[in-house]
């Protein structure tokens, strides 16, 4: 068995030599990567690059892993997409041209691109595939791998047909070296680099970097081909001197001295607090020079930047300005997620006195039917009013222990009510503020921005939900922080219910109902606000009524003791006492706020329509009452008497979050047949009370005669033949109508004859007001965030369009409407991302600093200052380019508006740098344009590049002519060469 097993062993130990390698397999998955991206074949039919084609068209790119064993390396192409197609043709006929690479390398339109990957500005190259290590593979250092990499592309470019140039990078990454490799039909173009720290001083000049290429290329013609050289020159201006920065930070003391008011509160703040141009650099260059023409060694050079043929200027931003707006947006987004309630933040003690009184609505409903001292109407003015609610709350405070400073605490209370700034007498302190609410109405609806407000579900420019929140984003951010914040929101809360108690409007807010498309906190002030106006049109009819009842008693020759209804007399003694004294806690028609009451009619016509028939009491029991104006001309069914509309309540006004919670309570009814029968009753309150209202208003109607007014289409008519063969026309119910057990027949059965001056409130104002009291108090600074974030960003945006109408940037102007589209939907009540919301600041604070760039650059080239109509036009469209374009060509070079400007600026700036003890140093600038006794215009370059080109044959003298490159880069700590020299490898 033993014996047996030998042979099996024997060839185990066979080695096929055939197997590939590791350095085999790399090679093979490079040229099949080359394979997929289609680079494979001649590619010398593409058209030339035309001038500025590198700066106007996009780079393309596409990457893969590849693996040399475990060592992970990453293949990108790279490629330029041209706005031309390929020469077909020209692939046909040319099949033996140069490669692409080796055409892009003499190609002189292209020179020194602003934006590109950093071979095509060394080599000019337009396509290209680039080897790197993976992202946490250490660095090709060694000679012996470098040499097998570049081995390696070697052997894929002649296996496939390649005629792509293909890089490896080699050394540290930080240092960008690269070798690179093309191979065209008999010729190859090596890429060769060197980087030291420092520049030779043989090679510091033009002179000697012309030897060091002549010596590369090794020409033996003669006389020997020029080199075609190109050079720029980069300098860089730092200290702008008196061109400073024209945006100054606001100085918010100025906010507490008497000349400014609290009106600087509706201001929001705007710009950078430091320079947003940290740098300007322009580049001289010479474009098109030969050897000979210029001389720069040692000694001596013509490369005087003034008289530079062409230059171009690009500008470095200063990185995350500090910004006033957007730290002012940021800090107020930060409060939203607070959780401290506003007892918590201010301490028991100091919403001890507020707080008995908004402890809930039963104790606030309480407080009305307690006695109460009076008070003279004439001591109800507007200024005393809000003097006695601070007084109030700070009954037991310090100053030093106010969060929130008087002086601008007062300032910012102005702001939001102004209409306590003046003493005014109580009744015309009222119609001011009904007439400030809505004036100017028209004119701002003319203004597309007014209308902003129905995008971001905030609320209008000049409402006092807007002003608010202007006011507490400052007052955060300037004032105090947090505990400012809950400072002044308890008084506001405070005053809205000083009006409320005083039927006193809230200033800027538009009368009706809540308008739903705003935020629900400008729908709960303007619920309070249409509580007040309920109650004072309710207390303005009865003390009319009174008055009228007053007159007729003194015309007939009655006096006090006449005999009158119960409820009547009561009223009479009521009004009569109000007209001389009044409780600040209570309305003039307190007894009112009871359920056994009745409703008084808010419109004119239901004035005048009581007053009609107080005078006819006595009359019929089936006299008409309420009624507004005939319906067009139609009868009653059962008469011939007219039909009339009859006065009718108002339907309750409603916030979002009331409906919603209705919404609810219907739908958990059910479907069942007793909860759809509750759900009906519960939505046929105000459907009884219009049933009511007719019936007073049309005595003896059936429901076909309301129907008839309420619900046309449920009204059928049709002609059908009487007794007489006749046509008449005869109406009857909808079938829905007669259904039984339907709702309408059984409110109507139900309803009695009251007019709607008699009838229970649909809307207890009352109740209504002092739940939106009661759910203000209990609001937490974070939850006032969360309902003012909505103005405040439409505030923000107002702003950056009243800023950006200044400047005039396009590409703010387009990102100002993708912000307001991006806002629409980040600002939904129920779907706040604060992630999502930080983002969108941060697109804010982007346009704050590019309008902020554009000002300052503006103001340094002098655009408003300038006279001339073609100047000022030429160099505001250099300022805009400077923004939005990596480089931007200067018109004239030094002599055109721009560059004379451009020139000062760099004047002024050596004056300040170098008139100091540093004077005897200048003798030693060569590059100086003046003598070395005065200061020079320009500083020392702060980068030299120097780019030669020629063709000759390599690496003999009958070689066919071939192109060769070398690209120089000097300054203060590199030194760079990076050259591209061609080689004939078939007459060699």
């Amino acid at each position: 068995m033993a014996a047996d097993s030998d042979p099996e062993s024997e060839v185990f130990e066979i080695t096929d030599f055939t197997t590939a390698s590791e350095w085999e397999r790399f090679v093979s998955r490079i040229e099949e990567v080359l394979n997929d991206w289609k680079l494979i074949g001649n590619s010398a039919g593409q058209l030339p690059v035309e001038k500025g084609e590198y700066n106007r068209c996009s780079w393309g790119e596409k990457a893969q892993e590849i693996n040399f064993a475990d060592f992970k390396f990453l293949i990108t192409h790279y490629f330029l997409i041209q706005e031309q197609e390929t020469n077909d043709e020209k692939d046909k006929h040319e099949e033996d041209a140069f490669p692409l690479a080796m055409q892009d390398l003499l190609c002189m339109n292209n020179d020194f691109p602003p934006r590109a990957h950093c071979l095509v500005r060394w080599y000019g190259v337009r396509e290209f595939v680039v080897i790197t290590p993976g992202t946490n593979c250490e660095a090709i250092i060694s000679e012996s791998k470098c040499n097998l990499l570049h081995s390696s592309i070697s052997i894929s470019l002649a296996n496939s047909g390649c005629q792509v140039p293909v890089f490896v990078q080699i050394q540290q990454k930080w240092r960008k070296m690269y070798a690179g490799e093309c191979q065209g039909p008999g010729v190859r173009t090596d890429f060769e680099m060197v980087h030291l720290r420092k520049v030779p001083s043989q090679y510091n000049h033009l002179s000697g970097l012309l030897d060091i290429f002549k010596s590369k290329i090794g020409c033996n013609l003669s006389p020997q081909p020029p080199v075609n050289i190109a050079i720029r020159f980069t300098y860089i201006l730092q200290d702008w001197q008196q061109h400073s920065w024209p945006q100054q930070p606001p100085d918010f003391d100025t906010l507490l001295g008497s000349e400014v008011g609290g009106v600087e509160f509706g201001k929001l703040p705007f710009g950078a607090c430091e320079e947003p141009i940290s740098e300007l650099h322009l580049a001289t260059t010479w474009p098109h020079l030969t050897e000979g023409i210029v001389v720069d060694n040692e000694v001596y050079s013509d490369l005087d930047p003034v008289q530079a043929p062409h230059w171009s200027v690009r500008v470095r931003t200063a990185e995350n300005p500090q910004c006033l707006l957007g730290d002012l947006l940021t800090e107020f987004l930060k409060l939203g997620g607070r959780k401290e309630t506003t007892e918590e933040v201010l301490g028991r003690r100091m919403v001890e006195d507020d707080g008995k009184e908004n402890n809930d609505i039963s104790s606030a409903l309480s407080k009305l039917t307690e006695p109460t001292a009076t008070v003279p109407i004439s001591k109800l003015s507007v200024s005393n009013m809000v003097h006695s609610a601070r007084k109030h709350i700070r009954r037991h405070r310090r100053n030093d222990e106010s969060p929130l400073n008087t002086e601008v605490l007062n300032s910012v209370l102005l702001y939001l009510f102004p209409d306590a700034a003046v003493e005014k007498s109580s009744d015309n302190s009222k119609n001011k503020a009904a007439k400030t609410n809505s004036c100017g109405k028209v004119d701002q609806d003319k203004n597309s921005d007014y209308n902003l407000f129905l995008q971001l579900k905030s609320a209008p420019s000049d409402s006092l939900t807007f002003r608010l929140a202007l006011c507490v984003c400052l007052v955060n951010y300037n004032h105090g922080g947090l505990r400012a914040v809950a400072h002044l929101w308890q008084e506001f809360v405070l005053e809205l219910r000083y009006r409320w108690e005083n039927n006193y409007l809230i200033y800027g807010l538009t009368g009706g109902s809540p308008d739903l498309r705003c935020c629900l906190l400008h729908q709960k002030l303007q619920m309070l606000n249409c509580c007040i106006e309920r109650r004072r049109a309710r207390d303005e009819a009865r003390k009319l009524q009174d008055d009228n009842k007053e007159r007729e008693r003194k015309v007939s020759g009655g006096g006090p003791n006449s005999s009158q209804r119960p409820e009547s007399a009561t009223l009479t003694a009521t009004a009569a006492g109000s007209t001389k004294e009044v409780s600040p806690g209570k309305s003039w028609d307190s007894w009112s706020d009871s359920e056994e009451e009745f409703f008084e009619c808010l419109s004119d016509q239901g004035e005048a329509e009581a007053q009609h028939n107080d005078g006819e009491k006595n009359g019929s029991k089936n006299k008409a009452e309420g009624r507004l104006h005939p319906f067009n001309s139609m009868t009653l069914l059962n008469s011939s008497e007219p039909l009339y509309v009859p006065v009718t309540q108002e339907p309750a006004p409603m916030t979002e979050d009331l409906l919603e919670e209705q919404s609810e309570v219907l739908a958990k009814l059910g479907t069942s047949a007793e909860g759809t029968h509750l759900r009906a009753r519960m939505q046929s309150a105000c459907l009884l009370s219009d049933m009511e209202s007719f019936k007073a208003a049309n005595p003896g109607c059936v429901l076909e005669d309301f129907v008839r007014w309420y619900s046309p289409r449920d009204y059928v008519e049709e002609e059908v033949a009487d007794e007489k063969g006749d046509m008449v026309v005869k109406g009857s119910l909808s079938p829905r109508m007669k259904i039984p057990g339907n709702m309408w027949v059984e409110a109507w059965d139900t309803a009695r004859v009251i007019p709607v001056r008699r009838q229970r409130r649909l809307f207890d104002d009352t109740k209504e007001a002092e739940k939106v009291l009661h759910y203000l108090a209990l609001q937490k600074p974070a939850d006032l965030t969360r309902h003012l974030l909505p103005c405040i960003i439409h505030a923000a945006i107002l702003k950056l369009k009243e800023e950006e109408l200044v400047e005039d940037i396009p590409s703010v102007k387009k990102s100002i409407q993708q912000a307001i589209s991006q806002a629409c939907k980040l600002l939904h009540p129920y779907n706040q991302d604060s992630k999502k919301l930080e983002d969108f600041i941060n697109q804010l604070i982007s346009m704050e600093i590019a309008i902020t760039r554009a000002r300052s650059l503006k103001a340094k080239f002098a655009v408003n200052d300038a006279e001339k109509g073609e100047d000022r036009e030429e160099l505001e469209k250099f300022v805009g380019s400077l923004l939005e374009e990596p480089e931007v060509v200067v018109i004239g070079a030094g002599q055109g508006p721009a560059g004379s400007i451009i020139h000062r600026l760099f004047v002024n700036a050596q004056r300040a740098a170098l008139l100091s003890p540093l004077d005897e140093d200048l003798g030693s600038d060569r590059k100086s344009t003046g003598g070395s006794n005065k200061v020079p215009d320009f500083p020392s370059p702060a980068g030299r590049e120097i780019l030669l080109r020629t063709c000759v044959p390599r690496p003999a003298p009958y070689s066919k002519p071939l192109p060769q490159r070398l690209f120089c880069v000097l300054m203060k700590e590199e030194f760079r060469l990076a050259g591209a020299f061609s080689l004939d490898t078939s007459f060699f």
